[in-house]
């Protein structure tokens, strides 16, 4: 008896569903159009994000280094970025401590290249913006010359650091060193 109830019910129910799906829906067009909305909403947003990350994953710009000596304006040189001493903020050593430092070399730091010859670590893809870079870095305190890998970090800090890897043969036995974006008002 239950048995013959259900199929009973079964059958109007798809007697009801197959004439409800007959007939036209006035909101189907609308729901297109939500849908399409929705869509351009999403892509425009994911075009916003992508290149609002790539605005600030560019190196290029004045930044404040670790020790807060200097101030080093990351620019095009040819085909590569390098970074070049555009102001002398002080003069502590990087060394425990943190007494003065006494440069290597006796050439004055203003001018000074310490960052040359920075290339996109991946090229293949022209289309993307490169969020690493590769070249080397000058040390004063030694007068030694390291390779260096190079991002930009906006985890904690809107306007990002410049993240800086040197290393002697192999990047797993280098130092890290974060410099900060320059204030607007000293640009």
């Amino acid at each position: 008896m239950k048995l013959r109830a259900a199929v009973q019910w079964a059958s109007h129910s798809l007697d009801a569903k197959s004439a409800m799906s007959t007939q036209p829906l006035p909101h189907r067009s609308s729901g297109r159009s939500f849908g399409v909305l929705l869509l351009l909403s999403v892509t425009a947003f994911a075009a916003q994000a992508q290149s609002s990350s790539a605005a600030a994953a560019d190196p290029r710009g004045r930044w404040i280094t670790a020790n807060g000596n200097l101030e080093v304006e990351v620019a095009p040189c040819g085909t590569a970025l390098c970074g070049t001493v555009t102001k002398v903020l002080g003069n502590r050593s990087m060394a425990p401590g943190g007494g003065s430092m006494q440069p290597a070399d006796g050439r004055p730091a203003l001018g000074m290249t310490l960052l040359q010859d920075f290339k996109p670590v991946d090229a293949s893809d022209a289309s993307r913006s490169p969020t690493e870079w590769a070249g080397q870095i000058y040390n004063r305190e030694n007068g030694k010359t390291y390779s260096c890998n190079m991002t930009v970090s906006t985890a904690g800090n809107a306007a990002g650091e410049l993240v800086l890897h040197a290393y002697v043969g192999l990047p797993l036995f280098g130092k890290t060193q974060r410099w900060t974006r320059a204030a607007a008002q000293d640009q």
